[in-house]
């Protein structure tokens, strides 16, 4: 009875050693950490691209490097985003006083592009493109294609949730995106019957105030 007692409570350790050993062996699985979008890559266009879609890629292109990923500016946050030897923009060389060739002298604050402070400055789409398109890029204005341009202000009016309304309609096309001007329709001129009837009514009238004028006249002539 005893040694029966006994091997059963050696049975039970080794086998609690067992699984001790078993559970330790097994490897630790630590959660994956989402890898960091990089926010400097050229945005992909969805399927069905929009005329604001090709111009996320025309902004991230032409405005961008100056304006900053999300519109924000030229901020320390976003140059930071730039290899070391190149997020100081303003040393000689780069944007300085001595720029290199090709290069431009940059202002120390470059605006916010989206926001509540553009809104405020262009309420509709037409007071932005008459902006962009005659004063941007900073370095070569009106160098981009009417389409970019044409592109690059739907992104940035919806970006800002601008309306976009112009001097004429705006519908975008399906294949290219590049929105097309409707034609305004200008009030019909008058029609000839009614002017040549006006001037008719007028030589009437002359002809009858002549005859009048002629007949007073007359008993006057006759009493001399």
């Amino acid at each position: 009875m005893l040694a029966g007692t006994l091997l059963m409570a050696l049975a039970l350790a080794f086998a609690g050693a067992n699984g001790e050993a078993a559970s330790a062996a097994q490897p630790t699985v630590s959660p994956t950490t989402p890898a960091t979008p990089d926010r400097l890559l050229e945005p992909t266009l969805p399927s069905g691209p929009t005329a604001a879609d090709f111009g996320a890629q025309v902004f991230w292109l032409h405005c961008m490097p100056c304006h900053g990923d999300r519109g924000q500016g030229l901020t320390t946050e976003f140059r930071l985003l730039y290899p070391t030897t190149e997020q100081d923009c303003w040393t000689s060389g780069c944007h300085g006083e001595r720029p290199y060739e090709d290069g431009f002298t940059l202002p120390r604050q470059i605006p916010v592009v989206i926001g509540d402070e553009v809104v405020r400055r262009f309420p509709t789409s037409a007071a932005l493109d008459a902006f962009i398109r005659i004063a941007m890029p900073r370095q070569a204005p009106g160098s981009l294609t009417a389409e970019q341009y044409d592109q690059v202000i739907a992104f940035l009016a919806r970006e800002n949730e601008i309306p976009m309304v112009l001097e004429t309609m705006v519908v975008e096309t399906p294949t290219s995106g590049a929105p097309l001007a409707t034609p305004v329709h200008l009030p019909a001129p008058s029609e000839p019957s009614t002017a040549w009837g006006a001037v008719a009514l007028g030589a009437l009238a002359c002809l009858g105030v002549l005859t009048l004028l002629r007949r007073r006249r007359r008993p006057r002539d006759e009493g001399h």
